[in-house]
């Protein structure tokens, strides 16, 4: 949705005033079932027209931390639910279009309007796609196939650096799982008519009181829970990061204890909306890079050496291989083994 050097400003987004309580209850019918409640009005709602076109469940797909994430869930009719604690508050946001060219807003909660008036950022406002240049068939063929794909930038940074740390050096399904146990079991009801069992992420101060023992109990080891208890002494510090450059906001969440290339990177590529950041680090990445792209071994030096090409594009060009599901290798060698911190 970001505009692209030298053409139109997209359509600003409208804000709309509350549309006032609910409709009145139907009186029951002796020879029907009382009609259904309807949903709650929400407190502030907001259509647009983005610059570029923009596909909702793609660009925000990786903002959902597995498919039973208390805080983002797809309803049956592709609406995408997201909840999220702000300055203001906590606020549920359900996110629809029509097309890749008009989108709505809804948004609940103290952090209604807050959420809202970052939703153009959520959906890619400030990506700007100008200069990129494919490069390579695959990535070119991506390109054309998901025109909608856009970076998204959340500008809460506490919320993906936590799950961001839960995921150090375990497999994906063990992060998510112990992502999820600890935000439902200290998160707080999500506001609105969200789909059952939503939750907003705890604050700084409650993910501090999760004791020692019930991280454990969630499958996470002590060095991980320590990360995140740092990381909290400078929760200020670090959500002030989102109004720096990406390198001046790379080096101040390295500077944390714990916090290494990878990790930064993750934080980058959805608090900040970086389509640059290369999770340099990742199990699987390089060589899944290597072999779709390059037909070859890589490690991480080889990877960042091969994707100078599409600098300031490179976490882009990985986000649209995901999407097309060609970015992978060939599998010879052991999966990274499921590691139960709950014994030690």
């Amino acid at each position: 949705m970001g505009t692209a050097a030298g053409s139109d400003e997209g359509t600003a987004p409208s804000i709309a005033a509350p549309a006032g309580p609910g409709m009145p209850a139907v009186a029951p019918d002796l020879t029907q079932r009382e009609a259904p409640e309807r949903a709650p009005s929400p407190d502030c709602s907001s259509r647009w027209r983005p610059a570029h076109p923009t596909d909702v469940g793609l660009t925000l797909s990786r903002l959902r931390r597995g498919r039973s994430d208390p805080t983002f869930q797809v309803s049956q009719d592709g609406a995408v639910w997201r909840t999220t604690l702000t300055r203001s508050g906590p606020a549920t946001l359900r996110l629809t279009q029509s097309g890749l060219t008009e989108l709505r807003c809804e948004a609940w909660g103290e952090g209604a309007r807050e959420a809202l008036e970052g939703a153009p950022d959520l959906l890619g406002e400030r990506d700007d796609p100008s200069g990129f240049v494919a490069q390579h068939p695959l990535v070119r063929d991506a390109h054309r196939r998901w025109p909608g794909l856009r970076i998204p930038r959340t500008g809460r940074v506490i919320e993906s650096l936590i799950p961001a740390i839960l995921e150090q050096k375990v497999i994906s399904l063990q992060a998510t799982a112990s992502f999820r146990a600890l935000v439902r079991a200290h998160g707080t009801p999500a506001p609105g008519p969200a789909p059952a069992g939503m939750r907003v992420p705890p604050s700084a101060r409650a993910w501090q009181l999760i004791p020692s023992w019930e991280w454990h109990r969630a499958g996470v080891d002590p060095q991980r829970s320590r990360t995140v208890m740092v990381c909290l002494a400078v929760t200020r510090q670090l959500e002030a990061a989102s109004d720096l450059t990406a390198a001046e906001a790379s080096a101040r969440l390295r500077a944390v204890p714990g916090i290494g290339e990878w990790t930064a990177a993750e934080v980058a590529q959805r608090a900040f909306g970086d389509a640059d950041a290369l999770s340099v680090g990742d199990y699987h990445l390089a060589g899944a890079i290597g072999h779709t792209l390059f037909d070859a071994d890589f490690d991480d030096a080889l990877m960042v050496a091969a994707m100078r090409i599409w600098q300031p594009h490179r976490y882009r060009v990985v986000r649209l291989l995901e999407a097309s599901g060609t970015l992978g290798k060939p599998r010879h060698g052991p999966r990274l083994a499921f590691v139960d911190h709950r014994g030690h």
